[in-house]
């Protein structure tokens, strides 16, 4: 694990782009304490910069980077882990090697292959390679988009790097607030798309490379990866997906164990993380876990975790269990906490994500975790409910009240439900409203909701279902779930990996028939995990069928009574620093502070007014932390 960062100028000296290189690595030394090197190549009139700081995991001795073979100068860079790279050396194994880990694999491959080469890695990945014999630099990123690559030009300067701090403060890149993104922010708690809320910087797109011409300056991006939901096998049984779902998901956990440094494992009270750290534990007996508890009893998860383990003796009795709290004082944090994710994300999974790896990079450099399978296997609430919704009228009076109990929203989504499966996907939500949007934002306030560069690929033959999981796919996995992950771990200098979101579990899963991911009959969502996981003895009954929780913070009641908050945030719920910033109408957000209560609120609350004044809460940080 890593940072990347460089510079392609036509303007700037040897001694200007090392000097900006030394800047951007000092940035996100977080990324890469164990070592670090800036190169710059000369092409006809340009030079281009690259610069790497490294988290020794793979190779301890021969993995530095960048990587060059002499045979015609190209030239690799690469943030991440390619962990079939054993597999994918036979196809190069008579090239010059140089190195014994998984990065120069990749550059042999684009070698032979051309940039087709992405087609074959399997693993989390962002990266450069420098081809000056074809004129020619990408920029590529992985499937799921689980390492970052942020772009911008910049004085006629094409600049990149694994992190946006690096671009303004190592570059001096000129800070704008992107405000056609700011309502996709308060509508999401995150943005969706390519564009990211600083004018002019932005991500390249999971599953995508950016190419650029060398001699004309000019650049494209080209998808090289499409996550299609529309050719499912209605013959499969429940059998067959079973043996399959375990066969992938065992290699995928047991090619991330692939470490010269020893790995650990996230675990709380979830199916996922549970079955992760036990096939984990298979391979590596002694595996060191790390779980976060609460002291509000209705969000803890560590009795779940504890009865797991003890169910499961003879998986664990080697395994060694950390375990620590997170508590309302670990708000003091969340200033810290946005300036390392650097795009506002207003989700309660922040702070115990922290602490987590806070916790785990005591110990270890690596991790697995369980992030992916909600998002690929249809694990939230909200796809039990679009699944209801779409069969609702097909369903029996009797089960029809049965999902109405279960489901209280069920009826008010059926009454309101949007025809477009993008607007369906954030129907039920919504953080803010139009309407609230423009008294929070005013009302000039441009409402852009649904950029066309993070549209899934749709046929329109999708199951409604697999409608929603596409746009989760694209939407929310990359620029929320993964994004905070990727922020939160590096910030310790961990590395988190997700079997989860191996390419090949994500495209089993398309295949399947919807209800074998949202059973509507036994009301349960993952179904295809539960019962393989059950099914071959990698977690007991109890967990298989443990209703899902979100692993959130006790927002509304750390909120509800402002007085008692750190002194920052006092400043920002009842001081003027919302008013002296300009942005957010000071009175409106007062009316929402008055609104908050933990009455009838829990983990599985989606929209509270708690969310609404944290999503200010973390608006107003990042503002003060960017631009103040």
């Amino acid at each position: 694990m890593c940072g990347v960062f460089g510079i392609i100028s036509s303007t700037l000296s040897v001694e200007e782009i090392t000097s900006q290189l030394e800047a951007m690595g000092n940035i996100q030394h977080h990324r890469g304490p164990d070592d670090r090197r800036n190169t710059v190549f000369s092409y006809l009139k340009k030079h281009v910069g690259l610069g790497f700081v490294r988290l020794s995991i793979l190779d301890l001795e021969t993995g530095m980077q960048p990587i060059c073979c002499e045979q015609d100068d190209t030239v690799i860079l690469c943030n991440g882990q390619i962990y079939n790279y054993i597999e994918l050396k036979e196809k190069v194994k008579h090239e010059p090697f140089v190195s014994k880990g998984d990065i120069e694999v990749a550059l042999h491959l684009y070698r032979s292959f051309g940039i087709d080469f992405l087609n074959d890695l399997n693993g989390m990945f962002a990266g450069v390679i420098y081809d000056p014999r074809h004129h020619r630099f990408f920029l590529f990123r992985d499937r799921f988009g689980i390492k970052p690559l942020y772009y911008t030009i910049y004085q006629n300067n094409f600049i990149f790097s694994s992190e946006i701090k690096p671009l303004i403060d190592g570059c001096y890149v000129e800070k704008e607030i992107n405000e056609r993104r700011l309502a996709a922010f308060f509508t999401y708690r995150y943005v969706p798309g390519g564009d990211t809320l600083f004018k002019g910087i932005h991500r390249i797109p999971p599953g995508s490379y950016l190419e650029y011409d060398l001699n004309t300056d000019e650049y494209w991006i080209n998808r090289y990866w499409n996550y299609r939901l529309d050719c499912v096998n209605p013959d499969i049984t429940i059998n067959e997906a079973s043996e399959q779902f375990h066969a992938l998901f065992t290699d995928a956990v047991k090619i991330r164990l692939r470490s010269d440094v020893e790995v650990g494992s996230f675990i709380s009270g979830g199916i996922d993380s549970s079955a992760v750290s036990a096939e984990a534990a298979r391979h590596q007996p002694d595996i060191r876990l790390f779980s976060i508890g609460f002291e509000e009893d209705k969000y803890n998860e560590l009795p779940h975790v504890a009865s797991f383990l003890a169910n499961n003796r003879s998986t664990f009795k080697s395994a060694k269990f950390n375990k620590q709290f997170c508590h309302k004082s670990h708000l003091n944090k969340l200033a810290e906490i946005v300036r390392s994710t650097e795009e506002p994300i207003s989700l309660g999974t922040l702070i115990p994500t922290d602490v987590v790896c806070e916790l785990a990079s005591r110990q270890v450099k690596v991790v697995l975790t369980g992030e992916g399978a909600d998002e690929i296997f249809g694990g939230y609430r909200k796809f039990m409910i679009e699944g209801a919704a779409s069969q609702f009228n097909r369903l029996t009076a009797g089960k029809q009240k049965e999902l109405i109990d279960f489901y209280p929203e069920l009826l008010s989504y059926l009454k309101h439900r949007d025809m477009d499966p993008a607007k369906r996907y954030i129907q039920n939500e919504t953080l803010f409203n139009s309407d609230e949007i423009r008294l929070l934002l005013g009302q000039k306030q441009h409402i852009e909701l649904y950029p066309e560069d993070a549209r899934p690929s749709l046929t329109g033959q999708e199951d409604p279902v697999n409608a929603a999981i596409a746009f989760e796919s694209r939407y929310r996995l990359p620029d929320y779930v993964i994004l905070r992950l990727d922020r939160l771990s590096m910030r310790h200098s961990l590395e988190a990996r997700t079997p989860l979101l191996d390419y090949r579990l994500a495209e089993f899963a398309a295949t399947l028939p919807v209800n074998f991911k949202v059973n509507i009959e036994s009301n349960r969502e993952k179904y295809i995990c539960s019962f393989s996981y059950l099914h071959h003895g990698i977690i007991d009954t109890g967990t298989a069928y443990r209703r899902k929780q979100p692993f959130t913070i006790p927002m509304a009641d750390w909120l509800s009574d402002p007085g008692t908050l750190p002194d920052s945030l006092q400043d920002i719920l009842l001081g003027d620093v919302i008013a002296q910033q300009g942005i957010i109408d000071p009175d409106y957000a007062k009316t929402l502070v008055k609104k908050v209560t933990a009455e009838g609120i829990g983990p599985e609350t989606m929209v509270s007014a708690a969310d609404r004044v944290f999503a200010i809460i973390i608006f107003t940080l990042w503002y003060q932390t960017f631009f103040s």
